[in-house]
């Protein structure tokens, strides 16, 4: 039978021994997934709570309300019956107590129904947001009809980097085999041997990997099929080739499991909407906020293996914890626990995470499980936690309390930053790690002009420039932007009435009861720092944009908003907004549902089929960062460098393979690929003459670097006419030559 599909066709293959059948009914990715996570403290919209004590926003433990004493002809009865003997005494104590446990149990009902029915619509919004982002990467490479290679070509650069580790797992003899051959990996930074759990944050592909195995184990013990194989006639002259459908291939079960998990974590923004505003609506208006702003909030649906797609959401479950305990007037360990927890989960599978957070003992635990990371060691987030440590102990000793509580934080504050700096570097300079000195050469960068090659290499992408003037334009068109600005107006004129009371002399008490919202000012504030994060760099508005949805919810506030609600209907209100917002918001979805797409790289494919069928097993590539991850993925070949670019000692390397497109001469350049064991170089030459910006094409940055070969005509240009006399040209075709290496 011959399927039609967008450019292919599929064609049932006759059986091979061992192909497996059709994926049965039973293992739809459906089935995987998972219950909401308990609501802390158990909060339910409209104040009610299975809780006793911690009411909305600190007011401190409350008991039951006393019944006031009855008057009148009943009060009487009561009395009489005292002096009517014990038996009438039992009947009125036992309608008392019935009375009491039907109110009680009403209570119950109804704060567990509207409980439940906050979870359903959390799963609801979960598996909407799953179907989309899987019908928005199905459309856009036609994944489901790729071959293996063509699924592995799909994950450029660090993904599939990424992807390789899971790979060896899974192909591995047994799972501990895979997990000790990326533990002693020979293959991504030859010669060297490396422990790619500690350099790499590959925690999550561990765990896929384990599940992937256990899955597969499972269903071939029960022989239920776990994927369908096709032949695909590709068109256009092209060979066909074999693409197979269902959870046992495993790059779909790879893809969704990470989509499966930013279901859940759509789950998790309704339910921190829901708690922070204290209604369903403001779930409702967090959730079609990520909607109507979908490509602003997120990029899984084009690159799901990247790190953020594992950590960022455990930051939104971080962040409702934290929200939780700030807003409970007081915290049991569970809480804390829960918030470690969180922390970890979002700490170790992103290299970049220290940067978000502020001061969790996680980072001991992260530490310890990545077998002693340096970066870790030495980063802004340490040092940040021990100046943090050192304000706490020292403060109440060296600031005398006659001072203004506001003048004490304001030098906190500046003791912290300047603590914070000057700890970094005095960490850095005595163990002597530059592991993350990119970073601050990146900020230097945006302020000062700084340049040097490393910093060139990321400010140069678009997602590492400033934020795009464009973005508060697409904001302020679905009136998130303005919405924002008016629930964070409105945080602000009370937290500075605040400031203004604490200015007076009254007491601690008074100013407590004055103002008691806190875990507001903390959403404020971090809304702050994200917005900082996202204009000095655009990758970094993954964090500002999903959490302006989430302070939209504040709209449906009452602790902000009860003045306004006593005039209009919050629902009115809610759905008058949510309908102008749908006016751009529904033109954004329409857009990212229009694009149709089929992933083809035939160049790259020509490239990694001529590596596998002409080199040596152990034959030793170089070349531009995007490819080696495709040739180490692909091929298994040995490269010595890679997209994974947090590591001075491989940056070293890359600059050395880079020098390809310098203007340096070819016999130093070669003499330097031969001291790292390079036995093939690929050449783009797009590399070469492409130009993102004006000083951002490969010869120019190499001009800043190396400034006393400015003039001279690049190294790759050269070679792309005639490689010889220190490489021949083995390979090539329109994007790719392979040069090898001729040894003196």
């Amino acid at each position: 039978m011959v399927v039609p599909t967008r450019g292919r066709n599929k064609e049932s293959p006759p059986l091979k021994p061992g192909q497996q059948q059709h994926q049965s009914p039973g293992a739809s990715p459906r089935s995987g997934r998972g219950r909401p996570p308990h609501s802390p403290g158990r909060q339910v919209p409209g104040g009610a709570r299975a809780m006793r004590k911690g009411g909305g926003g600190r007011r401190g433990a409350r008991s039951d309300p006393q019944r006031p004493c009855r008057e009148g002809p009943a009060a009487e009865g009561e009395r009489d019956a005292l002096g009517r003997g014990p038996l009438r005494l039992l009947h009125v104590c036992r309608d008392q107590l019935r009375v009491f446990v039907d109110d009680r149990k009403a209570f119950i009902i109804k704060s567990d129904s509207k409980m439940w029915l906050t979870f359903l619509l959390a799963a609801f919004a979960g598996v909407l947001h799953w179907c989309h982002i899987t019908t928005l990467f199905e459309n856009d490479r036609h994944f489901s009809h790729l071959s293996t290679l063509e699924r592995e070509m799909a994950f450029r650069t660090e993904m599939g980097l990424y992807y390789s580790y899971f790979k060896i797992i899974i192909e591995a003899p047994s799972f501990w085999n895979g997990v000790w051959a990326i533990m002693n990996d020979r293959l991504t930074e030859y010669p060297l041997v490396i422990n790619t759990l500690q350099r790499f944050n590959l925690y999550p592909e561990v765990v896929l990997a384990s599940w992937y195995r256990i899955y597969t184990a499972i269903m071939d013990f029960l022989g239920v099929p776990t994927k369908t194989c096709w032949t695909v006639n590709r068109g256009k002259g092209l060979s066909p080739v074999e693409s197979c459908e269902g959870l046992g291939d495993p790059a779909s079960f790879y893809v969704a499991v990470i989509f499966l998990l930013n279901g859940l974590m759509m789950s998790l923004f309704f339910i921190y909407g829901t708690y922070l505003s204290g209604s369903r609506l403001g779930g409702l208006v967090t959730v079609m906020c990520f909607f109507f702003n979908h490509g602003e909030c997120t990029r899984v649906m084009w690159t799901p293996p990247l790190r953020e797609s594992f950590s960022y959401p455990f930051l939104v479950l971080q962040m409702l914890l934290l929200t939780y305990i700030l807003r409970i007037p007081n915290i049991n360990t569970g809480s804390l626990i829960a918030l470690c927890v969180s922390n970890i989960f979002f700490m170790l599978p992103w290299q970049f995470a220290q940067f978000v957070l502020l001061t969790q003992v996680s980072l001991v635990v992260c530490f310890i499980l990545m077998f002693g990371n340096s970066m870790l060691l030495t980063s802004y987030y340490a040092a940040s936690l021990v100046v943090i440590w050192g304000i706490l102990e020292l403060s109440p000793k060296v600031l005398k309390s006659s001072r203004r509580e506001v003048y004490i934080w304001v030098i906190e504050g500046c003791a912290w930053l300047f603590g914070t700096v000057t700890l970094k570097y005095l960490t850095s300079l005595a163990f002597g790690i530059a592991d993350d000195a990119h970073i601050g050469n990146i900020l230097k960068s945006k302020f000062i002009g700084y340049k040097d090659f490393d910093t060139l290499m990321y400010t140069c992408a678009a997602e590492f420039d400033f934020m795009e003037k464009e973005t508060p334009v697409r904001y302020t068109k679905t009136l998130l932007l303005p919405v924002v600005l008016v629930v964070f107006g409105v945080i602000i004129k009370r937290a500075i009435k605040y400031l203004m009371w604490a200015l007076s002399q009254a007491g601690q008490y008074e100013r407590e009861e004055r103002f008691n919202h806190g875990e507001l000012v903390y959403h404020a504030l971090q809304l702050l720092a994200y917005s900082v994060l996202a204009i000095l760099i655009m990758r970094l508005k993954l964090f500002l944009t999903p959490h302006l949805c989430v302070m939209a919810s504040l709209v449906c506030s009452k602790q902000l908003f009860g003045w306004l609600f006593c005039k209009i209907q919050p629902k009115t209100l809610v759905f008058a907004i949510l309908a102008l917002m749908a006016i751009e918001g529904s033109a954004n979805l329409q857009t990212q549902w229009n694009i149709m797409g089929e992933f083809s790289n035939l160049p790259q494919e020509e490239l990694l089929e001529w590596i596998k069928v002409n080199t040596r097993q152990d034959a030793v590539f170089a070349g531009a960062m995007p490819t080696m991850a495709s040739v180490k993925l692909s091929t298994l070949r040995p490269i010595v460098n890679h997209p994974h670019y947090e590591d001075a000692g491989l940056r070293a390397r890359t600059k050395v393979v880079y020098s390809m497109y310098s203007r340096k001469p070819a016999k130093e350049v070669k003499r330097e690929l031969i001291k790292l064991g390079v036995n093939y170089y690929i050449l783009e030459e797009s590399l070469c003459v492409s130009r993102k910006k004006p000083g951002c094409s490969m010869p120019e940055i190499w001009d800043v670097e190396d400034p006393a070969n400015s003039g001279k005509i690049p190294l790759c240009t050269l070679m792309s006419k005639d490689s010889r006399p220190y490489f021949i040209t083995v390979f090539e075709n329109s994007n790719y030559r392979v040069l090898k290496a001729l040894k003196e």
